[in-house]
């Protein structure tokens, strides 16, 4: 049975103060056990956070890490930087780093590449753009964007790989892919997975939808059999509406 995964990721909000008020009311909440819980905040606020959820299941992951183990690059963060702080799983290839940062199927790759020789776990995200999605060539971008980062990994790398099919259009926009818009791409990821791999892997491999979930669309998107979680953006900065996503399996 595949893992059931809600993670919470979130971008450049929550300082000092207020992720030590969310997390401590977080601890209170009472948690499904047949969901893993996931959190990631900024930079600034990892080791604090791997702190104050010490003794709770919740994993904290970073947003984002460079493709380097070390060197000259101003502002990055390493995978050996990451661990030291205890956090060992890491988001990439957000549609905002792809956007905004110019990273590429090639860039992703590399960083794949050095989280797995940093015995890192991987949250990979990607997903079409609106003019993907109105020309129909939609399963086409994410097939490339999975084929050129993943697809050159061993059957064994795959363990520490979960996916996150984020349609841009819908993310912060407001607009979310109908339920049936998800399942029909998270088939399609799986069947890709299943082709260059086996089925038996494909079978095992946790496949989250991120694109404005919210109280009111999770469950039934959560629902459909392929789609086993959600990467959740400005949902998760609301400690009630994380709660309602997190129970909505």
């Amino acid at each position: 049975m595949r893992d059931q995964i809600v993670a919470g990721n979130w971008k450049m909000n929550n300082n000092q103060s207020e992720t030590e008020f969310f997390l401590n009311k977080l601890i209170k909440q009472t948690k499904p056990t047949d969901v893993r819980v996931m959190l990631a905040p900024s930079f600034t606020q990892l080791s604090q956070a791997v702190t104050i959820l010490k003794n709770d299941r919740i994993t904290v992951v970073a947003q984002n890490m460079n493709a380097e183990f070390s060197g000259a690059f101003t502002g990055e963060i390493s995978a050996d930087m990451l661990k030291e702080v205890g956090v060992m799983t890491v988001v990439l290839g957000h549609s905002e780093r792809r956007a905004m940062n110019h990273e590429t199927d090639e860039v992703l790759a590399k960083k794949v590449k050095t989280a797995l020789a940093s015995e890192m776990k991987i949250i990979f995200c990607f997903g079409e753009e609106l003019g993907h999605r109105k020309s129909g060539k939609y399963f086409e971008v994410v097939e490339k964007q999975i084929t050129k980062a993943l697809f050159d990994l061993s059957e064994g790398a795959w363990s520490n790989l979960i996916l996150a099919y984020e349609p841009v259009w819908a993310i912060g926009t407001g607009e979310t892919a109908s339920p049936e818009q998800a399942q029909e791409m998270h088939a399609f990821i799986r069947s890709l997975i299943g082709q260059k791999y086996n089925t038996s892997l494909a079978d095992k491999v946790s496949i989250l939808y991120g694109g404005s979930v919210k109280p009111n669309n999770a469950k039934e998107i959560f629902s459909n059999k392929d789609v086993d979680g959600g990467l959740i953006g400005g949902a998760s900065l609301n400690i009630d509406d994380f709660m309602a996503i997190v129970n909505s399996f």
